[in-house]
């Protein structure tokens, strides 16, 4: 038999190496402590590798230096659009001799590590794309098997930000799967951003997802389908989020993010008013702000619509509380969330797209604002618009939005 002393010292020791163990297996990188906001090629450049074709619109290395330079002319990057980001279609069909993913020798001549140099040299950050499964969507290789090898493939090119998606695999090895990349990452010693694409996975396979569990390891997660091109596809978003706001808003918070996909403004599928609703609402979600538009060529009504610093520090509020869903009245939905200082956000949609301007209103008690007397702000006008008592009431024109800032008066 062992001293009582011993044995109690055995089952301390138990403990304290499953602490660790836990420790060392939760993602708890101390990254995105608010919502990252950057710039990620694919909606609008999605898998062309013409380059021969199509020079100036293919996945290629001047493709990711021309637009971070963008960024930077454009004023953006000193916004906090400073992510660069990489999705699928960048790599060989093959890994090396070595066993080791590369980038496409034709289209990334020097390298992703000299990419990234380039990035880091302006100021900017840079993410690549992976696949937990076999291939990539794309049918590039994939990470299965290969983790570790991966994650410090990455880590040893300068990568800031990991976007793992899932195509190729069986969607029931993700729960653990995915745990394995973040202790992948962890082990390389770099702080990369972990984005995950495990629960939209899960919940096309319908198998139920645990957020918690996903948060744990994640930086910010994918929900729902990718967005496309259209009014419609950012509607079915906003529609999604708010019919399940109650699995995504209690997980959310600094380091942890739902992501509803990339602000598509200045593209060809919003009018000017739908592209302000798409980046009110992101903002209002906590929602990360990847902008997927050639910036050498947007518009100057577009540029004002993400370089809205007012709109911007209600998404990067350090406070971190997803808004939620308040109130829908026909084809207004209200959203509302609290921001540091005792303020409020709150945005009016108006999804429909007959006929004029509506006039709506909300009490402050439907926006969970704590006051009977508030001054609102409007924050694509950028004016005061005096004092409320008891309600709000505003004009939203159709598929568009309204977005204010409330202070409440003692």
């Amino acid at each position: 038999a062992y001293p009582k002393n011993t044995v109690h010292m055995g089952i301390w020791t138990c403990f304290l190496l499953l602490a660790l163990a836990e420790i060392g297996l939760s993602l708890n990188n101390g990254l995105a402590r608010t919502p990252p906001m950057g710039w990620l090629d694919w909606e609008r450049f999605r898998c062309d590798t013409n380059c021969k074709t199509f020079p100036n619109h293919c996945i290629d290395e001047k493709l990711f230096l021309t637009q971070g330079a963008a960024l930077v002319k454009l004023g953006l990057r000193d916004l906090g659009y400073v992510h660069v980001n990489i999705d699928d279609c960048w790599s060989e069909m093959e890994r090396d001799s070595e066993g080791r993913l590369q980038a496409d020798h034709q289209r990334f001549p020097h390298g992703i590590k000299y990419l990234a140099d380039e990035m880091h040299k302006m100021g900017l950050k840079i993410g690549i794309y992976g696949d937990y499964g076999t291939k990539t969507c794309g049918g590039y290789p994939g990470s299965l098997g290969h983790l570790q090898t991966d994650a410090q493939t990455f880590a040893d090119w300068g990568i800031d930000m990991l976007k793992m998606d899932g195509c190729n695999v069986d969607v029931k090895l993700m729960n653990t799967g995915y745990p394995n990349m973040t202790l992948a990452l962890n082990k390389t010693g770099r702080p990369i951003v972990f984005s995950c694409s495990w629960p939209d996975y899960e919940r096309i396979a319908k198998i139920p997802v645990n957020y918690t569990r996903v948060a744990k390891y994640c930086n910010l997660w994918r929900n729902f389908d990718d967005i496309g091109d259209s009014w419609d596809s950012v509607a079915s978003i906003i529609q999604y989020y708010g019919d399940n706001q109650d699995k995504f808003q209690p997980v959310a918070g600094p380091g942890n993010w739902n992501d509803p996909d990339m602000i598509i403004v200045g593209d060809y599928g919003l009018s000017v008013d739908q592209a302000k609703a798409q980046f009110a609402i992101w903002a209002m979600f906590a929602a990360p702000l990847l902008l997927s538009v050639d910036l050498t060529n947007i518009a100057e009504e577009d540029l004002k619509i993400i370089n809205n610093t007012e709109i911007i520090a209600v998404n990067q509020d350090k406070l971190g509380v997803m808004g939620r869903r308040v109130l829908v009245d026909g084809d207004v939905q209200v959203f509302s969330r609290p921001l540091e200082g005792n303020t409020y956000a709150v945005a009016f949609l108006y999804l429909g797209n007959g006929g004029g301007p509506v006039d709506t209103c909300a009490t402050l008690k439907q926006m969970n604002v704590s006051a009977n007397t508030v001054t609102a702000r409007d924050l694509y006008e950028r004016k005061d618009l005096g004092s409320f008592t008891d309600k709000v009431c505003v004009t939203v024109d159709p598929t568009s939005v309204v977005i204010l800032k409330l202070n409440p008066i003692k």
